[in-house]
């Protein structure tokens, strides 16, 4: 298979096999007027598999979210076919509307227009924490 490559954009690599899709979603790439490409089960001389995510243009993407969703994701700068940037997402310190409470008492089950807020309270073990209740939301 041969997929080309891409002038200006961003490149997600090294996204866990399967999870092309959830990420593409939640990225709101479908809403986007460019080429995206997702690249499923490719060849991953580390991991066996994994995916890919080609976007072809610079966009203002949010990529703080990819570091809750895979850690282990690459994310490429593209500018005039050359990689100029290259980094591991980290954990968001606060993550809007990505995961909903659970807790059918919190103020967010009622009030359904309320953004769904959750702070990271300990980084060493990946726990998020309602803004409102405090209660823990998992992955």
């Amino acid at each position: 298979m041969n997929i080309d490559s891409i002038k200006n954009g961003y490149v997600i690599d090294h996204i866990e096999p399967g999870k092309s899709f959830e990420i593409y979603n939640y990225l709101n790439l479908g809403e986007l007027d460019t080429s995206v490409a997702i690249i499923k089960n490719a060849k991953s001389n580390k991991t066996g598999k994994k995916d890919i995510i080609k976007i072809d243009e610079n966009l203002d993407i949010n990529l703080d979210i990819l570091g809750y969703l895979d850690p282990k994701i690459t994310v490429n700068k593209i500018k005039d076919g050359k990689i100029i940037e290259k980094f591991h997402p980290e954990l968001p310190e606060k993550l809007v509307n990505v995961v909903k409470c659970k807790n059918p008492r919190c103020i967010t089950s009622i009030e359904q227009e309320l953004p769904h807020i959750c702070e990271l309270t300990d980084r060493e073990h990946v726990v998020y924490r309602c803004k409102y209740c405090e209660e823990q939301v998992n992955r």
